[in-house]
C-alpha cells in the first residue's frame, strides 16, 4: 500500500506558522503603543503639579528628636536591647505627687528603674553549689583517667572506664559554661 503525500500540507503548515508570527508581533506593537500613551497621559497630568511628599523613615538617632510613640528602644542594665514602654498617664500622676520622703540619714530613697516609686532591691548570685557539682565532676574525669592507666592488662575494664569518662566529659561540657552557672546560682536579697 503507497502513501502519497500532497504538497499542500506542507504549504499550509509554513502559511499557519507564518500568520501566529504576524499576530504576536502585532499584539506586541499594539501594547507598546497603548504604555507609551499611557506614559505621556501620566505626563501631562503630573506636569502641572508638585510632585507629592513620600513617606521616609529616618532612624531615631539621626533625626535628634525624642521619640513620640509610647514604645522605645534602650538598653537593660545588663547592656542588652530592651523595649520600654511611656505611660503618659503615669507621669502626670508623678508630677502630681509630692516628692519622695526622705529615710532617716535624710537621703532620698533610691527608686528602681521601673518608676514606680518602690525602692531599688539588691540580689547577690550564689554559684557555690554549680561550683563544688563541675569540681566533683572534674575529679570524677581525674580519677577515671587513672584507672585507665593503670589497667592497661584488661580490655573489658578499659572499655567500661572509658564509656564512663566519656560521660563524664559530656556533662561537664554541658555544665561548665556561664550559662548553666546563670540558669542554677541561687540568689538572695540583700537588706
Amino acid at each position: 500500500m503507497a502513501m502519497q503525500v500532497s504538497g499542500n500540507y506542507a504549504q499550509s503548515r509554513t502559511n499557519y506558522a507564518e500568520k501566529v508570527k504576524e499576530k504576536q508581533a502585532a499584539e506586541k506593537a499594539e501594547k507598546a503603543k497603548e504604555a507609551q500613551e499611557a506614559k505621556k497621559a501620566a505626563g501631562e497630568k503630573g506636569s502641572g503639579r508638585l510632585s507629592e511628599p513620600q513617606d521616609v523613615y529616618i532612624h531615631g538617632e539621626k533625626s535628634g528628636k525624642e521619640p513620640a510613640g509610647l514604645y522605645r528602644i534602650g538598653q537593660d542594665e545588663d547592656g542588652s536591647r530592651k523595649i520600654f514602654f511611656d505611660d503618659p498617664d503615669k507621669a502626670d500622676r508623678l508630677d502630681n505627687k509630692d516628692e519622695p520622703k526622705a529615710d532617716k540619714d535624710g537621703k532620698n530613697p533610691k527608686v528602681d528603674g521601673n518608676g514606680q516609686g518602690k525602692p531599688a532591691e539588691k540580689c547577690v548570685g550564689n554559684t557555690d553549689k554549680v561550683d563544688r557539682e563541675i569540681k566533683k565532676l572534674k575529679e570524677k574525669k581525674q580519677q577515671l583517667e587513672q584507672q585507665i592507666q593503670s589497667a592497661s592488662g584488661d580490655e573489658k575494664k578499659i572499655q567500661e572506664l572509658k564509656k564512663k569518662l566519656t560521660q563524664v566529659e559530656n556533662e561537664l561540657r554541658q555544665k561548665d559554661n556561664d550559662t548553666y552557672r546563670k540558669q542554677h546560682s541561687e540568689f538572695s536579697r540583700m537588706k
